[in-house]
């Protein structure tokens, strides 16, 4: 489950991870954008649910000095030894550049030089080292993981869809449909076997599509505007069928936009309907190739989220 949950204050969220658990869920994966830091509200629940597996999805590569990412991972992995996973991925040019005012370059590249100062920070090895697209000089992490967390790389096309299968242990995916998880998975596998792949799945258990469809297709437009997920979505062949939101949005024409967004794209990339149809459609994305489904409740049309919380739960 994805966390920390909306309008919900982190003070209050003891009672939440504890029903997690309760309801069978195993992991809890938190994320970074703008609403918590990824690494708060693991630490929460490596306290107050320390059965559940602990993911962030993801960190921007940018977004921290490596030192201080290297000592963020190993503070978590260190409160919660063989359960902490680390995500970390470019992010995109809104995030990175926009709202942090750090240029978004070579985003293949810094991704690529940050796990690979990772893999050897973690390990306690003094770094020193000239990277294409940062330098460290002489650092050596004080407080080294008794087990070193598994690296995830977030990864749309190719190139970072190798590098997650090739240097990392696994890749971190969202905004795809369960057909679209045979390809994505199918290059990561190729790099070699037992890779984790975690798939962010956007979930609303509500039978009332029409305002669901509505409401949806402000996400879908929010995101797939985004450079980066818009070639994305051109090359897993979506192209023909977000042109003309694409070209609308350009045009200033927001209205526009979310009318040319489908209702089967909607339906695709967002799970929708009542909570047993939806559960089965999480099931497709792990018969196709996902290792870990980390849902996350879309509050459409009023949907209580700890409702849909328990209504999805496993058990």
């Amino acid at each position: 489950m994805t966390v920390p949950f909306a309008a919900v204050p982190l003070s209050e969220h003891r009672d939440w991870f504890r029903e997690l658990v309760d309801l069978g869920y195993t992991d809890a994966w938190s994320s970074e954008s703008d609403g918590s830091d990824g690494f708060t509200p693991l630490a929460l629940a490596a306290a107050w649910a320390p059965e559940l597996r602990l993911g962030v999805a993801i960190i921007p590569a940018y977004t921290r000095g490596p030192a201080l990412l290297a000592q963020s991972t190993a503070a978590l992995a260190s409160a919660a030894p063989g359960r902490f996973l680390l995500g970390i991925g470019s992010s995109s040019n809104v995030i990175v550049e926009r709202w942090n005012g750090i240029p978004f370059d070579e985003p293949y590249k810094r991704t690529r030089d940050t796990l690979r100062f990772l893999k050897e920070a973690l390990t306690g090895a003094r770094v020193e080292h000239a990277y294409p697209t940062f330098e460290v000089q002489g650092f050596r992490l004080g407080l080294v993981p008794e087990v070193q967390p598994p690296i995830l790389v977030a990864a749309l096309r190719e190139g970072m869809l190798r590098l997650a299968g090739a240097e990392g242990d696994g890749a971190i995916i969202n905004w795809l449909s369960a057909d679209d998880v045979r390809t994505v998975a199918g290059i990561v596998n190729a790099q070699g076997e037992g890779k984790e792949i975690v798939a962010r799945i956007f979930v609303c258990p509500s039978t009332d599509a029409d305002t669901v469809r509505a409401q949806a297709r402000r996400a879908v437009a929010a995101y797939l505007n985004v450079p980066v997920y818009a070639d994305f979505h051109r090359w897993i062949g979506r192209g023909e069928r977000l042109q003309g939101m694409w070209d609308a949005w350009a045009a200033g024409d927001r209205k526009a936009a979310l009318d040319a967004i489908s209702d089967d794209v909607v339906d695709e990339l967002i799970i929708h309907g009542p909570a047993g149809h939806c559960r089965e459609q999480v099931g497709r994305y792990l018969e196709n190739g996902v290792t870990t489904a980390a849902l996350s409740i879309m509050n459409f049309g009023g949907v209580d989220t700890r409702q849909a919380v328990r209504d999805l739960a496993p058990r």
